[in-house]
């Protein structure tokens, strides 16, 4: 069992539901502040966007984030340089794309996440079927493989997934792209259909826009992962306060 999977059972086994906030690496000079501020205000977990040009899962929020990231010259080597200056002491994860890694190449990819800290990678455009040389490189690394879980996701499938994920089941909350919603759509039925098939920590992530959306989906999942709208806040011009206040609404709903 990878050592992100056993800290994140560890926090399910204390009773206490899971939060991870997302982030885009590089969208500030002092973006690694912001997480700092997160992790202070209760977030258990923290999930990190490498940004990359053509991000098909991510809405327009996360998509400008990346924009102005990529601007500024940010690169999966600056990213995890910058989370080397990471004064927190909570799990990471990385998101991004499969042509970042394949580019840079899997085994040095997956090292150089492993040096930096970083637990877990959540590669979205990765199907799978051709996950085997990723899973491969991050198992010598001690690199969570995580995958998700789509309301359309058909039943065979979501055993294999299930069996295959690490770390966490992130289950998809609406068939969409990142970006803030008015509900949280499919996530119990998305959560259901995973736990009958593993004892997995399954997070609900996809439009947790408010800390009462929050508050429902924990209540059958483990934890949930909040992204667009945190993001617009630093987008907005928000910093490491508002950041904090942020993240501290969710805490105190999630308790």
């Amino acid at each position: 069992m990878k050592t992100l999977e056993t800290h994140l059972r560890a926090i399910r086994t204390s009773g206490r539901k899971a939060l991870v906030p997302y982030f885009v690496a590089g969208l500030t000079s002092d973006w690694v502040r912001h997480v700092e501020a997160a992790v202070h205000a209760g977030a258990d977990a923290v999930e990190i966007g490498i940004p990359f040009s053509d991000p098909m899962m991510d809405g327009v929020i996360i998509q400008e984030a990346a924009l102005r990231a990529l601007e500024a010259g940010t690169t999966l080597d600056s990213a995890c340089r910058d989370v080397g200056s990471l004064a927190a002491s909570v799990p990471l994860v990385a998101m991004t794309y499969y042509n970042i890694f394949h580019h840079y190449g899997l085994e040095r990819a997956a090292g150089t996440l492993h040096a930096a800290g970083i637990q877990g990678a959540i590669v979205p455009d990765l199907p799978l079927e051709e996950a085997a040389d990723w899973t491969v490189a991050c198992d010598a690394h001690d690199v969570a493989t995580i995958f998700l879980f789509a309301p359309s996701t058909p039943p065979d499938r979501v055993q294999r997934l299930a069996k295959a994920t690490q770390g966490f089941a992130y289950a998809s909350a609406r068939m969409a792209v990142t970006g803030q919603a008015a509900d949280i759509g499919d996530a119990e039925r998305v959560v259901r259909s995973i736990r009958a098939h593993s004892d997995v920590p399954t997070y609900v992530g996809i439009g947790i826009t408010t800390p009462a959306q929050a508050h429902d989906a924990a209540s059958f999942g483990d934890g949930v992962i909040v992204g667009s709208a945190l993001v617009k806040v630093i987008l907005d011009g928000g910093g490491p306060a508002e950041v904090e206040d942020f993240v501290s609404s969710f805490r105190r709903a999630l308790d």
